[in-house]
């Protein structure tokens, strides 16, 4: 720090570039949505800042509230998954050979090299009704029936197999949140494992106590700001999530981002729009505070 105070004027010729980057660009269009959220829609392309808080008020209507409460569960049951499966992967890569951690690393990843449009679009390809997943369901139907038949039990089965609808309903859209997200919990993960002081565990199992004893005693404790620092990079962009759940929902599975995305768009309410995305932003918010307090108070190892 004394370096940058005896040379103020490389300080700031190196911060310059990207303080006005986050200002120009983050900052000033911030600041527009949120007094935007505070306008009224005066005809179909023109708003005007009157500081109402009408906006706000309507976003807690019954209907908007039901959206909101079911984006919630969506992505609560989300970013469960999302910790069950990728705990072990990340405890897998941390006690993998040293020489196999980058490849692990790097297919971890692997999916942000392509674009989100293309794996969604590759997740209905495996969920529609003459879908991958189909197929193989319909190929392991076919063979249980072939085997089955000439003992007898042939009569389990209709005459054709019937495929499944896999697409357009709450489950399809976890999945597919899933499949966004676990990266995302991931490397938090394997930041806060891969700094774990190992002796605890040792010394753990040195006293008696049993591996699952270990690892819910111990090993998950010293680890929960990774685990709360994944859920909060998962579960807050699951919230805001429009086109997985457009996509693979339809209009069966709408959710808060959805809404937001069709007052910008179809319904051009754009102060409506706002107070909704920054309803979320205070949500993201908290969640942060809640993060930092928790982060204070845990014994665990911060990332």
């Amino acid at each position: 720090m004394e370096s940058w105070r005896k040379n103020p004027a490389v300080f700031w010729i190196l911060a310059s570039p990207g303080t006005f980057w986050l200002i120009a660009f983050f900052l000033l269009p911030l600041a527009l949505i949120w007094l935007m959220s505070f306008g009224e829609k005066t005809s179909i392309t023109a708003y005007e800042v009157t500081g109402t808080l009408s906006n706000y008020l309507r976003s807690f209507s019954p209907v908007y509230l039901q959206i909101l409460w079911k984006s919630i569960w969506i992505s609560a049951v989300a970013t469960v998954i999302c910790l069950v499966i990728a705990y072990p992967i990340a405890f897998g890569i941390v006690f993998a050979p040293a020489r196999w951690k980058p490849l692990l690393l790097l297919l971890v990843i692997l999916p942000f090299w392509i674009n989100l449009l293309i794996r969604t679009y590759a997740l209905i390809a495996v969920f529609r009704t003459r879908g991958y997943l189909n197929f193989t369901l319909e190929w392991l139907w076919s063979g249980a029936k072939w085997l089955l038949t000439p003992i007898g039990l042939g009569g389990f089965f209709n005459e054709r197999f019937v495929p499944y609808e896999m697409l357009y309903n709450n489950g399809a859209v976890i999945a597919g949140l899933v499949y966004v997200f676990v990266p995302f919990m991931v490397l938090p993960l394997y930041a806060t494992i891969d700094r774990l002081d190992r002796s605890y565990l040792e010394a753990s199992l040195d006293l008696g106590a049993s591996q699952s004893t270990t690892f819910f005693r111990v090993t998950v404790p010293m680890t929960m700001p990774g685990i709360i620092s994944g859920i909060i990079l998962v579960f807050i962009p699951c919230l805001g999530s429009f086109l997985t759940p457009d996509l693979l929902g339809g209009t069966n599975a709408t959710m808060i981002g959805n809404i937001i995305e069709r007052q910008f768009k179809a319904a051009n309410d754009w102060p409506f729009g706002a107070a909704l995305s920054f309803l979320l932003m205070y949500a993201t918010f908290g969640a942060l505070a809640l993060r930092a307090l928790f982060a204070k108070r845990s014994r665990g190892v911060d990332i």
